[in-house]
């Protein structure tokens, strides 16, 4: 479908970035170690540059689904114990020409779901309880059409694969900053005071080289975000659903007590950011509330999402999030939806407002 390739390009190209960053930052780490603290031969720097990545990526890949199943609890559905739920991605599934995944059911009453696997074939889709209770049948079916978006377009393989370059970042600064910390103080006071300085070296890069890639990343999440809610608008016919759902999800993940999952990149919903987004809006409760009943509708709501959204602060913090601020996601279904409605929509136009 016309469309899609933009979005393969920019997981391409996300890709491209991160690794080159990462062998550049790898190189550079090499180059401080060489200068200050030992030379190393041309095997260990391959070993270093190429090996230890690959190693690395491919250990988050491996054992990326099972901490997923152990973070979360989830409960995989036998087959007749939700013919509904079952009916429904079956449907959808088979209007989407992929394999029927895997359901399960989290123990959880925020409003969220969520799929993940390695491949297409073994992918599992997981709804939480609270999404079942919450959220209408109709509501229901516009974020099962999501999550069929991203096994769609396999963008959840890509971002496990991507986010372990950061990750890795993230451990080396850490361990060199804390390896500095403690260093010292000993009787080769020349020697280790060049590896301190060298560690601090590789310290200080590190966090560079996270911050950077970790923006790639981020950037590349919140715009799958966007396909997948597009695809839900197309594959379900009614891009309404998605639009109330995200509403009420936004709002109910605010009230979770507990903290963010280290797993929310996958959700449909971001519970750090609903949080954020709900506990700015409250704080002008008054100016948002147009009919002063005490309450905030769905309108009121959606108005107050968009006049956040467009404020400088929530456009710079928005680079760190895992998900586009919610108003963002509502008005690309309010387009597609207006595009419906005037008889122009065609199956090559699915994501031509992302």
């Amino acid at each position: 479908m016309a469309g899609l390739a933009q979005l393969k390009a920019a997981m391409g190209t996300s890709i491209f970035l991160v690794a080159f960053i990462f062998a550049t930052f790898l190189a550079a780490v090499l180059f401080i170690i060489q200068a200050f603290v030992v030379q190393l031969s041309l095997t260990y720097d391959l070993i270093l540059i190429i090996v230890l990545p690959i190693i690395f990526i491919l250990f988050q890949y491996l054992i990326g689904p099972a901490i997923v199943r152990m973070s979360t609890r989830l409960q995989y559905l036998k087959s007749g114990e939700n013919p509904w739920l079952e009916s429904i991605v079956k449907e959808l599934a088979d209007k989407s020409r992929i394999p029927m995944p895997r359901l399960a059911i989290v123990p959880e009453n925020t409003p969220n779901a969520f799929v993940f696997g390695r491949t297409a074939s073994s992918a599992t889709l997981a709804v939480h309880e609270g999404l079942l209770k919450n959220l209408n049948e109709d509501e229901v079916k516009g974020v099962i059409g999501h999550e069929l978006g991203h096994i769609k377009h396999k963008d959840y393989i890509v971002m496990t694969v991507l986010s372990a370059l950061p990750l890795l970042a993230y451990l080396v600064a850490r361990g060199t900053w804390q390896a500095a910390w403690v260093s010292g103080g000993s009787r080769r006071q020349r020697d280790e005071g060049s590896m301190r300085a060298a560690l601090f070296a590789v310290g200080a890069l590190s966090y560079v080289v996270y911050i950077i890639s970790l923006l790639c990343v981020m950037r590349l999440s919140r715009l799958r975000e966007h396909y997948s809610d597009a695809y839900s608008a197309y594959v379900t016919g009614a891009p309404r659903n998605l639009e109330s759902a995200l509403a009420k999800i936004t709002y109910g993940l605010s009230l979770s007590p507990k903290a963010p999952s280290g797993v929310r990149a996958f959700y449909i919903g971001d519970p750090a950011l609903a949080k954020q987004e709900i506990h700015e809006i409250m704080d002008k409760k008054e100016e948002y509330d147009l009919d002063h009943d005490g309450v905030l509708d769905e309108r009121e709501l959606e108005l107050a999402m968009e006049k956040e959204a467009k404020s400088t602060w929530r456009t710079i913090n928005s680079w760190f999030s895992t998900h586009p601020p919610t108003f963002r996601r509502i008005l690309l279904l309010h387009e597609i939806e207006e595009e419906m409605q005037s008889g122009k929509y065609a199956s090559d136009r699915v994501y031509a407002h992302v």
